[in-house]
Formats: structure tokens, C-alpha cells, sequence
């Protein structure tokens, strides 16, 4: 299994980090009445939101990682869970965005989900 690159930052950054927990319900239309609840799933992905500041020279080794390493993203990675510290299985939702802050400094943006 592939892991994060060492070389890029180990977590995301605290401004643009969001985390939701997993979607498990499916819900029912009846014909009169509220709607029905129930659990689909007993473990569901956990979707995130992550920013990282990296080093232009990093955007070239996370492109990398994103094109070559998980071939477009279709494989999953391990990391670290960034708010329990646990190690977590994760998949790319979509493709990193990179916006450059400075000379040497850029913003990546991506979505992300930790596979139960």
C-alpha cells in the first residue's frame, strides 16, 4: 500500500481543514408522513476537506504521488488520521487544486476520505 511521501507535510493545515462523519442513514418517503430512517451501513468513509502550505518544489512530489504513485488517484494511501493520530486508509476525492501563495510557497487543496 502506498503512504503519504515523507517529504510533504504529515498533516493539513488547521485553516481549511474540515471533517464530517460518515454517512450511514437512508431515509424513506412514505405516503403519509414523516419520512423513514434507517442504518444502511455499520462503517462508512469519512469524508475530509485538507489544505496544506508546501514548497514549490513539493507540488512537483505531491503531483507525483497524485498521477504516478496512485495512478490518477484511483488507489488508496495511508496516512495519519490529523485529528486522532491514528493510521488511517485514504483515497483521493477528485484532484488536488494548487494555488500559489508566493515565490516559494503554494496552497493545495483537495478532498479526501478515510476508508473504514
Amino acid at each position: 500500500m502506498p503512504t503519504w511521501p515523507p517529504s510533504l507535510p504529515p498533516s493539513p493545515e488547521i485553516t481549511g481543514y474540515a471533517e464530517s462523519p460518515p454517512n450511514v442513514m437512508i431515509a424513506s418517503q412514505m405516503d403519509a408522513g414523516p419520512e423513514k430512517r434507517r442504518k444502511r451501513f455499520t462503517a462508512g468513509v469519512r469524508p475530509f476537506h485538507a489544505r496544506l502550505l508546501i514548497k514549490r518544489a513539493d507540488v512537483q512530489t505531491l503531483d507525483d504521488f497524485y498521477m504516478t504513485t496512485l495512478a490518477g488517484g484511483t488507489l488508496t494511501f495511508d496516512w495519519t488520521h490529523p485529528r486522532t493520530g491514528a493510521a488511517a486508509t485514504c483515497a483521493f476525492k477528485g484532484q488536488p487544486k494548487y494555488t500559489p501563495k508566493g515565490y516559494n510557497a503554494w496552497y493545495v487543496d483537495f478532498d479526501y476520505e478515510v476508508r473504514p
